[in-house]
């Protein structure tokens, strides 16, 4: 298979306000490998220790994923061609989890990264699409785009994404820069290191952060309590809430 998981860490810095950091691991799935998987811990739409379910991402419905993925590039003007898609994401543990991004890399057959689509999820149960071009440039793909989506209530609406990215390989790399006009209001990120996607190495990953999918939500929640106390200015709600995405 091509998947594979990646160890590593999610830091978030607010410069001079606070700073986090967390070890996690993630999957980089070929979506590709979904019908050949055949692990005895990571299932595919089916109950296990991990699970991996069509309906936690796209347009949660039970179907396919690549379609719904296809159909977003066509309507956003990016020739894919039909190739292949790698999801990096958070699976199911003991059937819960809670993805804040996941990122969809899109190849085209010749193997070149044409899009990199990030789906990004807020805790009121709305989710947003950024589907941006890659501009790859000694292996790392550069994008940006305006803020469209409410999802943390101490960051405004009128900022901008600068997204660096390196690519699953032998490691991967998701870093997002958040700009206030010239001035950086936040960066975060996820790094991690490869290992192949096998049933003892997902038990590795488990006994080193049992209670993973816990700990995201539970983070984000604790840090956001923890900027409260410090008086890190509290914006609250888009007073135009964003509409979450249709199901079909």
């Amino acid at each position: 298979m091509n998947s594979g998981i990646y160890i590593g860490h999610v830091a978030h810095n607010r410069p001079g306000k606070h700073q986090l950091r967390y070890s996690i691991f993630m999957l980089a799935i070929d979506l590709d490998d979904l019908p050949q998987l055949s692990l005895k811990r990571l299932k595919h739409n089916r109950p296990a220790l991990f699970s991996f379910h069509d309906r936690d991402h796209v347009a949660r419905i039970d179907a396919p994923l690549p379609p719904q993925i296809a159909a977003k590039l066509e309507a956003s003007g990016i020739d894919w061609g039909d190739g292949r898609i790698v999801l990096l994401t958070i699976p199911r543990l003991f059937n819960y989890v809670f993805n804040p991004l996941n990122v969809y890399f899109c190849y085209r057959k010749d193997g070149a990264l044409t899009a990199v689509v990030h789906e990004v999820s807020n805790t009121f149960g709305e989710w947003h699409f950024y589907v941006l071009p890659a501009h790859e440039n000694n292996g790392v793909v550069t994008q940006s785009c305006d803020k469209q989506f409410f999802v943390s209530p101490f960051l405004e609406m009128d900022l901008r994404y600068e997204f660096r990215i390196r690519p699953p390989g032998d490691d991967v790399s998701v870093a997002m820069i958040v700009w206030r006009g010239d001035e950086v209001a936040l960066t975060a990120s996820f790094a991690g290191r490869r290992r192949e996607l096998t049933d003892a190495n997902l038990l590795r990953a488990w006994l080193g952060n049992p209670l993973m999918t816990i700990k995201v939500i539970a983070g984000i929640h604790w840090e956001a309590l923890k900027m409260w106390i410090k008086g890190v200015g509290f914006i609250g709600r888009n007073p135009k809430p964003a509409q979450k995405e249709a199901a079909a």
